[in-house]
């Protein structure tokens, strides 16, 4: 087989672009949304992922057709790095009958199975046995396939966690875990849920191999996710790594993060990786202002496209609370 681990050698100008702008597409997508919020267009809970949108954007890279990702509430940005519309997105967080799931999915439960995203779940840690399904799925059917478990670090002292971690380990499932660690489980921060800093010192105990830095560089973070998604593609070993990030806004809408200091969000200003990839474009290749600043507008007209288009969505039909219960409906 061959390898799918990324090059080591420094991106060109043109892939620090790329990456640089579909990390901004995320960012973009969710200031907007927080803007919709805010006016009243959204309901309900609303979880941003500003701040960790090079996971996303990494994850996207490495996968290949039939690799699926099944995360936690805060969705959005997988759904948009892996190529599911912003209109629809948008529509879904509106309510409307264009949205993903036809709008009754909401913020946390995004799902697109044909781009590879098999849903976002609101339980902590529950949707560990489920991606621990797919795995078996993809092992039993040999199709070659990798599933991508995204969890918060929160989600690590939850009794299903250990279930699908554990049946992973035992039965060599073709399945990467990723723990999501921005620092806080809601309000509550690390050193106050857990004994140990660093949380892949279980992976032992589920014969597990492990990782574990600082995702501050996209093109380091998605090298080293590749690395575990190939062992886990050729020899059914699964990992579980954990990724230290970091959200710029509270858990949801309805915190206001007044738990943290100005100097520890601006400590962790100074490492986004998209911030760092701007100043890469501008250090490395010769950006200017007004090179950034046409990427931006363009990022920026295509998420506003995607309000409009979820503005003139109509609501859904009521009939429609009763599809996709049963596998006939999909």
């Amino acid at each position: 087989m061959t390898s799918t681990i990324p090059s080591t050698q420094a991106p060109d100008k043109d892939e620090v672009a790329r990456v640089f702008k579909e990390m901004l597409r995320i960012r973009r997508f969710e200031e907007l949304a927080s803007r919709a919020y805010t006016q009243g267009k959204i309901s309900g809970f609303l979880h941003l992922y500003i701040g960790q949108e090079a996971i996303a954007v990494a994850t996207a890279d490495l996968m290949k057709d039939g690799d699926r990702v099944v995360t936690t509430y805060r969705d959005h940005g997988f759904a948009i790095s892996l190529g599911c519309d912003p209109g629809a997105c948008m529509a879904e967080l509106f309510g409307k009958k264009d949205g993903l799931v036809g709008g009754v999915g909401g913020s946390m439960h995004f799902f697109d199975k044909d781009k590879g995203l098999w849903g976002g779940y609101a339980i902590v840690g529950g949707h560990l046995p489920v991606a621990a399904g797919h795995a078996f799925a993809s092992k039993y059917l040999k199709d070659d396939a990798v599933t991508l478990c995204f969890l918060g670090e929160g989600a690590m002292h939850i009794g299903a966690t250990h279930e699908g971690m554990h049946l992973a380990g035992l039965w060599k499932l073709p399945v990467v875990f990723v723990i999501e660690n921005n620092q806080y489980a809601m309000g509550t921060p690390l050193k106050r849920q857990t004994l140990v800093d660093d949380l892949t010192v279980r992976a032992p105990a589920y014969r597990m191999t492990s990782d574990r830095w600082e995702v501050n560089d996209i093109f380091e973070t998605r090298r080293r996710l590749a690395e575990a998604v190939e062992r886990a593609r050729k020899d059914h070993q699964p990992a579980l790594i954990e990724l230290l990030t970091y959200r710029f806004r509270g858990h949801s809408m309805s915190d206001p993060a007044k738990y943290r200091t100005k100097d520890e969000v601006e400590g962790w200003r100074k490492k986004d990786p998209l911030y760092r990839a701007e100043q890469r474009l501008r250090d490395d290749h010769g950006f200017d202002d007004e090179a950034i600043e046409s990427i931006d507008d363009a990022v920026v007209d295509e998420m506003q496209a995607a309000v409009d288009f979820a503005d003139a969505s109509p609501q859904p039909d009521p009939e429609h609370r009763f599809r996709h219960h049963l596998v006939e409906d999909v």
